[in-house]
C-alpha cells in the first residue's frame, strides 16, 4: 500500500508580512474618530468603570445623605430654631458642597491612569490628544448630576419645598454642575503634577475643605466676625451657594449667576491649557 507524500508549504517571515500587508490593504481604512466622538467614548469609559465597580458611587450617594441628615438634625434647631427652616437654608449649600467635593476625584482618577500606564496607551492612539481629558470630565459630570439629584430628592422627602418649583431646582443644579466642571480642571492639573493618588486626594481636600467651610453653606455670614464675614462674602463658593438658593427660591440675582459662570470659565481657560500641556509632555 503506497501513500502519497504531502508537501507542507511554509512561508518565510517576509512572505507572512507581505500577506498581512495585502490583507490590510484590501480593506478600507476606518475613518479617524472626531474629537467630540472620541471624548464621548472616553466619557462612556468612565461610566463603564462605575458599572464594573459600583462602589465608586458611594461618594455621590451615601455621603451626601449623611451630610444632609447630620447637619439638619444636629445643628438645625441650634442655628435656625427649627430643622424645617434650616433645611430650606442648608440644602442648596449641601448641594454645592457635595458636588464640589466630588471634583477632587477627577484628579485622583487621572493620576491612577497615569501611574498604571493607561495614559501612555492613550497618547499612542490616533485621536485628538485632549479627548481622554475632556471625556473623563464629561463622565464625571454625570457623577455630579447623580450627587445633586440624590440631595434634592432627599430634601423633598424631608419636606423641602422650593418656591421656584422644578424649574428653579433644575437651574440651580445646572449652575452647580457647570461650576464643578470648571473646578475639576484644577484637580486634573494636580493629578498630573503629583506622584500618587493619595497625594492628589490630600492636596485636593486640603484646598476644598477650608473654602467650603469658610463660606455661607452652613451659616449666615452676618453671624461671623467682621474679617471672616468679608472673606466669606467674596468666596466663590459662597456666591455659588447664594445663587443656588436664589434660583430655588425664585429670588436669584443676575449678578451672582454671572460671577459664578465667569469664575467657571476663568478656571477652565486657565487650567485646561495647563492640564493639556502637562498631558502632552508626559
Amino acid at each position: 500500500m503506497s501513500t502519497t507524500p504531502t508537501t507542507e508549504t511554509r512561508l518565510t517571515p517576509g512572505a507572512d508580512q507581505e500577506a498581512v500587508r495585502k490583507a490590510i490593504s484590501s480593506t478600507p481604512r476606518p475613518p479617524r474618530a472626531g474629537g467630540l466622538s472620541a471624548a464621548i467614548t472616553f466619557g462612556w469609559r468612565g461610566m463603564l468603570k462605575v458599572k464594573h465597580v459600583p462602589e465608586q458611587l458611594l461618594d455621590v450617594t451615601i455621603t451626601p445623605v449623611m451630610f444632609v441628615l447630620m447637619f439638619t438634625y444636629l445643628f438645625g434647631g441650634a442655628i435656625a430654631g427649627s430643622t424645617a427652616e434650616y433645611l430650606d437654608y442648608i440644602l442648596p449649600g449641601i448641594l454645592v458642597m457635595s458636588v464640589l467635593f466630588t471634583t477632587v476625584y477627577s484628579g485622583i482618577a487621572l493620576n491612577i491612569d497615569l501611574t498604571k500606564g493607561v495614559v501612555d496607551r492613550f497618547r499612542s492612539l490616533p485621536i485628538w490628544r485632549p479627548a481622554p481629558l475632556l471625556g473623563s470630565l464629561l463622565g464625571d459630570s454625570v457623577r455630579y448630576l447623580i450627587a445633586g439629584t440624590v440631595i434634592i430628592l432627599l430634601g423633598v422627602v424631608l419636606g423641602f419645598r422650593p418656591d421656584a418649583g422644578v424649574g428653579g431646582v433644575l437651574a440651580a443644579l445646572a449652575l452647580v454642575v457647570v461650576f464643578a466642571f470648571g473646578l475639576s480642571w484644577v484637580f486634573t492639573t494636580l493629578g498630573l503634577l503629583l506622584r500618587t493618588p493619595n497625594a492628589v486626594m490630600n492636596a485636593g481636600f486640603m484646598g476644598i475643605f477650608p473654602l467650603t467651610f469658610l463660606s455661607n453653606v452652613f451659616v449666615d455670614p452676618t453671624t461671623l466676625p467682621t474679617v471672616l464675614e468679608e472673606f466669606v462674602k467674596v468666596n466663590p463658593i459662597s456666591i455659588l451657594a447664594t445663587a443656588s438658593r436664589g434660583l430655588m427660591g425664585g429670588t436669584a440675582s443676575a449678578g451672582d449667576i454671572a460671577i459664578v459662570l465667569a469664575t467657571a470659565v476663568a478656571l477652565t481657560v486657565i487650567f485646561a491649557p495647563v492640564t493639556t500641556r502637562l498631558y502632552r509632555r508626559g
